[in-house]
């Protein structure tokens, strides 16, 4: 393809992909069929996962023939191409299994490797999280900011857990150093929306470790957007993942940045 389109015109792309994809997810909620795991027995994979993924690919084949993909489920293609597509087509599978109403649709845009635009959407509540490099975060297109939480005490904090046990019980310490220090803890299944939710100052602060890029992608750039301080995951911080309003930022990665 020519030039990739200016980041706004992502963000209209890919909310508008998100949408229609949630849609399908609705159709099936509860009617969950073909469950697989993959790289635990507790990461789940059903054919609407597959199904929404395959609805996602062909509509942004169409918005932007050329562009590159690489989704949760059916891996990358194009890898040469500017434009390149990073999809969750369904963040929080074991919730919809369950029939727990958090899951969501996400789908983030790269540009030369930086994503400049996202969208989530809440499949059950149906709202759409977007944004684009310097132009704020939106939900439903209206303004969104993170709180103004200032102190670690104060913080309602969100987190998630690896599919690998051994990975999980580090975690549990994490947490268990963490929870005297804070307002309180949730973990609702589903990265993208979390993070969306600190972008809208909806809760304080977001951590989680053992994530992979199609989780955080779309989320951490609206979680930005919406004036948050964010991490993303290296070797150095041994896959860390974070987000959280500026007066809480530096508290919390005190208290999270090391596993020992």
């Amino acid at each position: 393809m020519s030039a990739p389109p200016d980041a706004v015109v992502l963000e209209a792309h890919a909310a508008d992909v998100c949408r229609r994809a949630a849609a399908l997810i609705r159709d099936q909620l509860g009617r969950a069929v073909g469950l697989e795991t993959k790289s635990s027995p507790t990461d789940a994979v059903t054919q609407t996962d597959l199904d929404a993924e395959g609805l996602i690919r062909h509509a942004l084949a169409e918005a932007t023939p050329g562009a590159g993909f690489l989704g949760e489920e059916g891996g990358g293609s194009d890898h040469g191409a500017r434009l390149r597509w990073v999809v969750d087509p369904l963040d929080g599978t074991v919730n919809f299994v369950y029939g727990l109403p958090v899951m969501a649709v996400s789908i983030a845009a790269a540009v030369d490797g930086d994503v400049v635009a996202g969208a989530v959407t809440d499949v059950v509540g149906r709202e759409t999280f977007s944004a684009a490099a310097g132009r704020g975060a939106r939900v439903d297109g209206r303004a969104i900011h993170v709180s103004d939480c200032a102190t670690l005490a104060g913080a309602l904090v969100v987190t998630g857990f690896s599919y690998r046990a051994t990975v999980r019980a580090r975690q549990g310490e994490v947490v268990g150093r963490l929870l005297p220090q804070i307002r309180d803890i949730r973990c609702f299944g589903s990265a993208a929306l979390q993070l969306c939710w600190v972008g809208a100052g909806r809760v304080d602060a977001y951590f989680e470790r053992d994530i992979k890029v199609w989780d955080h992608a779309a989320g951490e750039l609206i979680a930005r957007e919406g004036g948050a301080r964010t991490e993303l995951s290296c070797p150095e911080n041994d896959g860390l993942v974070m987000a959280a309003t500026p007066g809480v930022f530096d508290a919390l990665r005190n208290v999270v940045g090391s596993t020992a």
